[in-house]
């Protein structure tokens, strides 16, 4: 057979059409600069957007604590009874990024009702975190640092990104969703404002 064959064409092309449904954290500090061409995307592609997930409902936060860049903590275990959406992302993760501004939006529109808590898995942490949430401007986003990927062990979720949760304000998990998501659609405003106010 030819390696000219139409074959051997499509299958040395499919890495590059393929969409991205959710990034894997064995990619490594790598591939950490996809992120960065993500960043143009305006939205999630239907191939793109994972699915809401119930099958973890009730299972408790983890009590864990992360830091920021400028040293303040974060403990998961005390919440103040506020519902919480907690985000694994990663800067090299395309839908990861391409999600964040609809997270954005959707703490915006959400005000004290929900805080929206985003935790990287950047192995490089504050240095690749604080300028790509400088570039970006989010104005209502939490940046907290796991480099060491313990909150993505602690919720079994092996590696995969971008990995975003709902818990009530007694810390129990409501739904989950693999891969990106359209956070700030009417849809998913109502679905939450629904969720939350049970």
């Amino acid at each position: 057979m030819s390696l000219r064959s139409p074959f051997f064409a499509l299958a040395a092309l499919m890495p590059l059409v393929l969409p991205l449904a959710a990034c894997d954290r064995a990619q490594g500090d790598g591939a950490q600069q996809q992120g960065e061409l993500a960043g143009e995307k305006q939205s999630l592609t239907e191939g793109e957007v994972g699915e809401i997930d119930r099958a973890q409902a009730g299972t408790q936060l983890p009590a864990l604590s992360f830091s920021d860049a400028d040293g303040n903590t974060l403990d998961l275990g005390a919440m103040d009874g506020q519902p919480v959406i907690v985000n694994l992302w990663a800067t090299w993760c395309a839908p990861c990024v391409t999600e964040m501004p609809s997270l954005d939006n959707l703490a915006s529109e959400m005000g004290e009702d929900l805080r929206v808590i985003t935790i990287s898995q950047d192995m490089r942490g504050a240095d690749l975190v604080t300028p790509f949430f400088a570039k970006y401007d989010f104005a209502n986003l939490e940046p907290w640092l796991d480099t060491q990927g313990t909150l993505d062990r602690a919720l079994d979720n092996g590696g995969v990104l971008p990995l975003t949760i709902l818990f009530d304000g007694e810390g129990r998990e409501i739904l989950r969703v693999k891969g990106g998501y359209h956070w700030d659609s009417e849809d998913a405003l109502a679905l939450i404002s629904e969720e939350i106010a049970e």
